[in-house]
């Protein structure tokens, strides 16, 4: 048909419409059933990411067997969990594990997860276990306390290596709860003493454009915790240590009060004896 311009205008042909709608239809629907084996693949494959990211990083922070069991997000839901986490003891030490944490639970953006910084609203950590032995000063976790600080320091040769390779984090709050400690001390006769923790809290960490990394977030959580632990433990075991001591002298006093009023009552009953 020839247009008032002059301009020649073809018109498909009749039943033409129809079909390239049908041939529309089927891309789209494969496009997104694409999109949704990417997610079920993306899936399927970030616990067993995280789960090796927590046993790679783990050990160059603390310099110790580091274990998870599982991990699992949901990426529609926003949330994940990690169960089975375990911080070994350094060399020479009874116990197997320095710290035992049974399950903690996250909160995500889903829309970070893919981005260059994943964005983790909040992590909780509930009623975790924590051993420590040896002395106040000289102990399993000092040791690790110690690796963790060496390893988050400006100078650190692990953190820059490791820092380039990855991911990016912003966390917004980060809480531990309940955390029970059962320490054996040299200056007690390794005597248990235990006790619970109050609660521990960091929040907005990775603020900023380049984020903290998994290294970063572990070496912070660490340090507070076994900060948090040793102040804790040494209070109790100088309160403890006290009353020890004070009963002590408590039992001398009255074993010499004791002997004193027996030779107290020999002088007596010996004047009173008759001549």
């Amino acid at each position: 048909m020839l247009g008032g311009w002059g301009r020649l205008y073809f018109w498909p042909k009749r039943g033409t419409l129809p079909v390239m709608k049908k041939k529309l239809l089927i891309v789209v629907s494969l496009v997104v059933a694409l999109l949704v084996v990417g997610v079920l693949v993306a899936l399927a494959y970030l616990g067993p990411l995280i789960k090796k990211g927590v046993e790679t990083v783990g050990p160059m922070v603390t310099k110790v067997d580091v274990k998870l069991d599982s991990a699992q997000v949901s990426l529609l839901g926003g949330s994940g969990s990690l169960k089975g986490l375990t911080v070994g003891n350094p060399a020479g030490y009874k116990s197997p594990d320095a710290i035992k944490l049974g399950e903690a639970s996250l909160a995500v953006v889903p829309s970070s997860v893919f981005a260059d910084k994943v964005h983790v609203k909040s992590i909780a950590i509930v009623a975790p276990e924590i051993t420590l032995e040896g002395g106040l000063k000289d102990n399993n976790l000092s040791k690790i306390l110690a690796n963790v600080q060496e390893f988050s320091g400006p100078s650190s040769t692990n953190q820059s290596a490791s820092a380039s390779s990855q991911k990016k984090l912003q966390v917004d709050s980060v809480v531990l709860s309940g955390a029970k400690v059962t320490a054996s001390l040299d200056m007690l006769g390794n005597k248990p003493l235990t006790l619970t923790l109050p609660d521990i809290q960091l929040t907005n960490l990775g603020q900023g454009p380049d984020g903290i990394t998994a290294g970063d977030l572990t070496a912070r959580v660490l340090d507070q915790v076994i900060s948090k632990t040793l102040a804790a433990v040494a209070e109790a075991a100088t309160k403890q240590g006290k009353q020890m001591l004070d009963s002590a002298v408590s039992e001398a006093t009255k074993g010499e009060l004791k002997d004193a009023t027996k030779a107290v009552q020999g002088v007596t009953d010996l004047f009173k004896k008759k001549p």
